[in-house]
C-alpha cells in the first residue's frame, strides 16, 4: 500500500485513512509540523505561524488512544487546525499580532476554541494577523508581514492572512479567522480558498480580542466548502457568553455538511451587482476572472442576471465611513476588554499608543480611534442607523428581484506587493455592515497566477443555501489547486 500522504487531503479522507489504519492523528500532527519547519521561517519563509502548542503532541496521541477505545467525538476528532492569535487559548499567550502582548495569557479558551476542542480536534498552533486586526495586509510589529504562498512579493491579504496561508500551505487541515470587514474572506480569496463570514450572531464572539463589538464574527478558513461545513457543525450556536448568538437559536439546520448532498443551481437565480464588479481599469482583471466564473453557474443551470444599483454606494459609505465604527467602537472595546485582566500590559487604547512599538502601518487608525471622544456621538449612531438600511435594502432587493444570492468580486484589486500597507479594492462592507452572511470561493487566478474570489451573499441566516450554491460551483468547476512554493 502506498505511504498515505495528507496533503490536500479533505477533513473526510483524512478520518478515513485514520479509520483505516492508513496513518493517525500523531502522524498527521508530525506532517504538518515537518511542513512548518521547512517552509514557515525557511524557504519561502511564509511566515503565518506564530506558535506552535507544546501540548498537541500529547493531545494528538490522546486522541489516537480515544479512537481505539472506540470513542470518537465527531468528524473533527483528531483533526489539526490552526487559529489567528486573536482567539484566547489555554496553552499559547494571545498577541493580536502585537509585541505588546507577546505574553498576554488570559488562562481560558475563547468559545469556538473550546468547541473545536469538544470536538475532538486538535487546536495546534496560533497564526500571524495584520495588527489588532486593524488592516487587511497581515503585518505587526510582534513577527513581521506574512507572505501569499502564491506569489511571495504580494501580502496574503488579512487580517487573518496567517490562517489563509498556512491553510493553502498544508500547515494544517483547516483553521479559523475573524471578520470585521473582509477579514475571512479577503485572505481567503487570495489564497485560492474558502472563507465563510456568517450571519452577524451565529458564532460567539467571547474570547475574541476585539476590533468591533458591532462587526466581529469569527469563522472557518478551509480547502473546501465540505471542510468549511464540517467546522460550521461543530462552531455554530448559542453562548450565553455572547447575548449576539441568542439570535441564532431556531436558524441553525443540524447539519450544514448533510446539506451538501442536494447541492445544486438549478432553478437558481444569482444576481452581478455591477457596482461591486468594477469601478475603473484596474479593477477589470478581477471583474473579467469573476464574470467568467458567474458565467458558468448559467451552465449549471442558475439563471445569471446584471444588476445595477448605484443608490448603494450612499448606504454602504466609503472607506472612511466604514472606518468610523470601528475606529470608535476599538476605542472603548479593547480598552473593556484589556480592563478585565489584571496582568494586561496596558488597560486602554491610549496606554497602547503612549507604550509605543505597534508597527507604522496602524498608527493613524489607532490615533484616529483614540480621537474620538463619544460611545455613542451622533455621527456614529447615523453610521449604525445606514447599516440597519443597508440591511434592509439588501434584503428587499434579493426579494424584489427574486434573487438568490448576490455576486461579485471578494475584492476588486489583486493582492499588494510586500512593503505597501494600503490595499483596495475590497467590498467587504456589503456583508459586514449589513451583517448578512457571505461567502468567499475560488473564481480562478489573475496572468500571473494570483488566486481571485467571487463573493456569494444571501439573506439573513442562509448560510446553508450559500454553501450548497457553492458546493455547487466547486464541484462542476473545481478551481482549487496547491501554491507551488510549498510543494509536497
Amino acid at each position: 500500500m502506498p505511504r498515505f500522504s495528507p496533503f490536500e487531503k479533505s477533513i473526510a479522507e483524512l478520518q478515513l485513512a485514520i479509520d483505516s489504519g492508513q496513518t493517525t492523528s500523531v502522524a498527521l500532527l508530525d506532517f504538518y509540523r515537518e511542513r512548518i519547519a521547512a517552509y514557515d521561517q525557511t524557504g519561502p519563509a511564509l511566515n503565518a505561524i506564530r506558535a506552535i502548542s507544546p501540548d498537541a503532541a500529547r493531545v494528538a496521541a490522546e486522541r489516537d488512544a480515544e479512537r481505539a477505545a472506540g470513542k470518537v467525538r465527531g468528524p473533527l476528532h483528531g483533526i489539526p487546525v490552526v487559529v489567528k492569535d486573536n482567539y484566547e487559548t489555554l496553552d499559547l499567550s494571545t498577541t493580536a499580532g502585537s509585541a505588546l502582548l507577546a505574553d498576554f495569557c488570559t488562562g481560558r479558551d475563547a468559545t469556538l476554541v473550546s468547541k473545536l476542542r469538544d470536538a475532538g480536534a486538535i487546536v495546534f498552533a496560533k497564526t500571524q494577523m495584520h495588527e489588532f486586526a486593524y488592516g487587511i495586509t497581515t503585518m505587526g510589529s510582534l513577527f513581521g508581514q506574512t507572505r501569499n504562498p502564491y506569489d511571495l512579493d504580494v501580502n496574503p491579504g488579512g487580517s487573518s492572512g496567517g490562517t489563509a496561508a498556512a491553510v493553502a500551505a498544508n500547515f494544517a487541515a483547516v483553521g479559523m479567522g475573524s471578520d470585521t470587514c473582509g477579514s475571512i474572506r479577503i485572505p481567503a480569496g487570495h489564497n485560492n480558498l474558502v472563507g465563510l463570514r456568517g450571519t452577524q450572531g451565529l458564532l460567539s464572539r467571547f474570547g475574541l480580542v476585539p476590533l468591533s463589538h458591532t462587526q466581529d464574527i469569527g469563522g472557518p478558513i478551509a480547502r473546501s466548502v465540505e471542510d468549511l461545513a464540517t467546522v460550521l457543525d461543530a462552531t455554530v450556536g448559542f453562548d450565553p457568553r455572547d447575548a449576539q448568538t441568542g439570535a441564532s437559536r431556531g436558524r441553525v439546520p443540524p447539519s450544514y455538511v448533510e446539506g451538501l448532498a442536494s447541492s445544486h443551481l438549478r432553478g437558481v437565480r444569482f444576481g452581478v451587482l455591477a457596482e461591486a464588479m468594477s469601478r475603473g481599469s484596474d479593477d477589470e482583471e478581477v471583474a473579467e476572472v469573476v464574470r467568467r466564473a458567474a458565467s458558468g453557474c448559467a451552465t449549471l443551470g442558475a439563471e445569471v442576471v446584471e444588476l445595477s444599483r448605484p443608490e448603494l454606494d450612499q448606504l454602504v459609505g466609503g472607506p472612511l465611513a466604514g472606518l468610523l465604527v470601528l475606529a470608535q467602537d476599538f476605542k472603548w472595546d479593547i480598552g473593556d476588554y484589556l480592563s478585565g485582566f489584571p496582568e494586561a500590559p496596558a488597560r486602554s487604547l491610549a496606554e497602547i499608543i503612549r507604550a509605543g512599538g505597534y508597527h507604522a502601518c496602524i498608527e493613524e487608525r489607532l490615533r484616529v480611534s483614540e480621537a474620538t471622544e463619544d460611545r455613542a456621538g451622533a455621527t456614529y449612531r447615523e453610521e449604525l442607523k445606514r447599516s440597519a438600511a443597508l440591511r434592509r435594502y439588501l434584503h428587499a432587493l434579493l426579494r424584489e428581484e427574486g434573487l438568490d444570492a448576490l455576486i461579485y468580486p471578494t475584492i476588486r484589486r489583486l493582492p499588494v506587493r510586500i512593503g505597501v500597507f494600503e490595499q483596495e479594492g475590497s467590498n467587504c462592507r456589503l456583508s459586514a455592515k449589513s451583517g448578512l452572511p457571505a461567502i468567499s470561493l475560488p473564481a480562478g487566478f489573475s496572468a500571473g497566477g494570483i488566486p481571485i474570489g467571487m463573493e456569494l451573499l444571501g439573506r439573513a441566516w442562509s448560510e446553508a443555501r450559500l454553501l450548497q450554491y457553492a458546493s455547487a460551483i466547486e464541484r462542476a468547476f473545481p478551481r482549487r489547486r496547491a501554491p507551488a512554493s510549498v510543494p509536497i
